[in-house]
């Protein structure tokens, strides 16, 4: 086996491997899903309820303010529209402005398709924070990762400096945990709304960036993806099989 063949294998079971996990993350939604449709998550709710609000003052109210603006639909709009021209104009990146789109524009329908599917009520109601309609999952919570989860995945695809890898990822990580904070803070979601958010927010990002990485590898590998799984795989099959009493006889 060459090394392109060696490669191309390599990143077909990388990719498989991704859809498995994402598939174990769809498994985790569901089962979240079934508690809170079934009322079994208020002691969860409420213990992070009672400890989140232990903080409450008014220069924390601010800071919430400003943090849940930040994972807004106006917001993260804006913020879109620079990456995509970033994307278009200066990376021209056909395949990144189309994946970027479906991401972000389809998990916001994502979104909405969940919340009219569970109807769950919110905990209260504040037009000022967005804080209308149905509440599972968190909207805010499933859009600011699927956003700022694509940004943390271009900056590592572009591979700048590995001090500012560390600083983006780090500092996005903890902008996403914060906005979700900042919704429960408010009352404007449950603790397992945001939960579910970022669970169903990973699983969509997770699916959108293996078809990305797929295409961008398939149109530029010169080995076929089933052929190169073959030669990777061949060798480990023969020596498993002569290792076998059963299948060495």
């Amino acid at each position: 086996m060459d090394k392109n063949e060696k490669l191309a294998g390599l990143a077909f079971l990388l990719l498989l491997g991704g859809l498995g996990l994402a598939s174990l993350f769809i498994v985790l939604f569901a089962e979240l899903a079934e508690e809170v449709m079934d009322q079994e998550v208020s002691l969860f709710d409420d213990f992070i309820i009672n400890g989140i609000q232990a903080i409450s003052s008014t220069t924390m109210d601010t800071i919430m303010f400003v943090f849940t603006e930040m994972g807004s639909v106006w917001f993260l709009t804006l913020s879109s529209i620079i990456i995509l021209l970033v994307l278009g104009v200066k990376m021209k990146d056909k395949w990144g402005v189309l994946f970027f789109i479906i991401a972000v524009g389809g998990g916001s329908l994502l979104t909405l398709l969940l919340k009219n599917l569970y109807l769950r009520d919110r905990p209260s109601i504040n037009e000022e924070i967005d804080a209308i309609g149905y509440s599972f999952p968190s909207g805010h919570s499933m859009g600011s990762l699927i956003f700022y989860g694509f940004v943390i995945y271009l900056v590592i695809r572009t591979h700048q400096r590995p001090w500012i890898q560390w600083t983006v990822v780090t500092v996005l990580s903890l902008l996403i945990i914060t906005i979700g904070t900042s919704r429960i803070y408010l009352g404007a979601h449950f603790p397992s709304d945001v939960l579910a958010g970022y669970i169903a927010g990973l699983i969509w990002l997770m699916l959108n960036l293996i078809a990305l990485e797929w295409i961008q590898w398939h149109s530029k590998s010169p080995v076929p993806a089933v052929h190169a799984l073959r030669q990777l795989l061949g060798p480990l099959y023969k020596k498993l099989l002569t290792k076998v009493p059963f299948f060495s006889k």
